[in-house]
């Protein structure tokens, strides 16, 4: 028999990727052209040219056996130092190769992060809705994940009171994934400075550190100039997971990045042990050649401009049917509230063969994901069949 843990995560699934299984089967029956799949946060867009010359540079250019072979869990210096450079350049900060950990991706790091810091029993909050992977995350170091209910009226925008009645003694960090992963929503300045200041007030309260967990994947995404704070920069106890997944469209690449600033609480320590958990996790370290490939990519960037088309067209295109949307200001999804339950909407909306994600899967039910990083032609080609959803309702 298996472990009992594993037994409820199978149970349970992973919503998201179900569809996308189901998306596989419906094409195979109807052609994939007549099939409306907005299940999978997968980028459409191409890499940057660069990112290929690159793969072709280094993989031609380099000895096999450096260029395959093992090097500190923490990753490449060379490459951790790039890394740090480019930050320091872009936000103000004063990173150091040795505070750059090479990482499997953003989840990767996350769990990394959360290995390094978690005893059993400890709390780690989150803002719904949120990316249900955490939950998994969290348990996967037998803590405990703690929602706070999503500010609906405040357009999704973390409430800090809310947060401020949330924590606990046992209160060991918040996990912030910004841009939003459902909703597209990007946490203001305002935002960020109030809830760091209920951490501050909060750790002075408990006599205990409590960590930011910046979940960064989406960071490059952000659309009409806007900006997307950088949380070390506002509060001096936060650890960053990024990902070139969606920057640089590497989903299937798994890599990634974790800071530990030098001002954190036990930054030395924490760094240290985050490499050891990078090691002991069975990551052991980030992919060799990829780590050397971004390394010469940091300035590239996806066709953000494609996203924004696909974002508006498709905004355009529900709320002409009746849906209402929150317009989003980074990411690639919509978050469109549903006339009914959103399991019955989503199960529903299969007979038009569009699939999405219900909002229940991300702790925020009466609400569907949309992702829209699929082709233009897609988005266009579905929204017939959204208005005859639509028209189900009465919309």
């Amino acid at each position: 028999m298996i472990s009992a843990k594993m037994i409820r995560m199978t149970e349970g699934g992973s919503a998201i990727r179900a569809m996308f299984e189901e998306g596989a089967r419906m094409a195979a029956r109807f052609g994939q052209e007549n099939v409306y799949d907005f299940s999978l946060g997968n980028p459409n867009i191409p890499a940057p040219e660069k990112v290929r010359e690159e793969i072709v540079r280094i993989a031609s250019e380099t000895d096999p056996m450096e260029l395959h072979g093992y090097m500190s869990n923490a990753g490449y210096p060379e490459v951790r130092a790039k890394v740090a450079a480019s930050l320091n350049s872009r936000f103000g900060t004063d990173f150091t190769g040795d505070n750059i950990l090479m990482t499997v991706g953003a989840a990767g790091g996350l769990n990394v992060i959360l290995k390094t810091l978690l005893n059993p029993g400890d709390e780690v909050l989150v803002f719904a809705p949120y990316f249900l992977e955490y939950g998994n995350y969290v348990s996967n170091f037998d803590g405990v994940l703690k929602a706070i209910p999503a500010n609906i009226e405040g357009n999704f925008q973390p409430d800090p009171e809310a947060l401020r009645a949330a924590i606990t003694p046992k209160t060991k960090a918040l996990l912030l994934n910004n841009p939003n992963n459902p909703t597209g929503v990007i946490y203001t300045e305002q935002t960020v400075r109030a809830i760091a200041a209920v951490l501050e007030e909060k750790q002075a309260e408990l006599g205990t550190p409590i960590y930011l967990i910046s979940d960064e994947p989406y960071r490059e995404l952000a659309y009409d100039g806007k900006e997307v704070p950088y949380l070390t920069n506002y509060y001096r106890n936060t650890l960053v997971g990024y990902s070139w997944s969606k920057s640089l469209s590497l989903p299937g690449e798994r890599i990634g990045y974790v800071v530990v600033p030098p001002a954190c609480d036990d930054a030395r320590l924490i760094f240290d042990a985050a490499v050891i958990a990078n090691r002991i996790l069975g990551f052991v370290n980030a992919p060799s050649l990829q780590q050397r490939v971004v390394a010469e990519c940091l300035d590239e960037r996806t066709d953000v401009a494609a996203y924004d088309r696909n974002r508006r067209t498709l905004y355009e295109g529900l709320t002409e049917a009746g849906f209402t949307c929150v317009y989003p200001d980074g990411a690639f999804y919509m978050w469109m509230k549903t006339p009914g339950d959103d399991r019955e909407f989503s199960e529903r909306a299969k007979k038009y063969n569009i699939l999405v994600v219900p909002g229940t899967s991300f702790a925020c039910p009466g609400y569907v994901r949309v992702a829209y990083c699929v082709s233009y032609d897609r988005i266009v080609r579905s929204l017939p069949a959204f208005k005859k959803l639509a028209a189900e309702y009465g919309l």
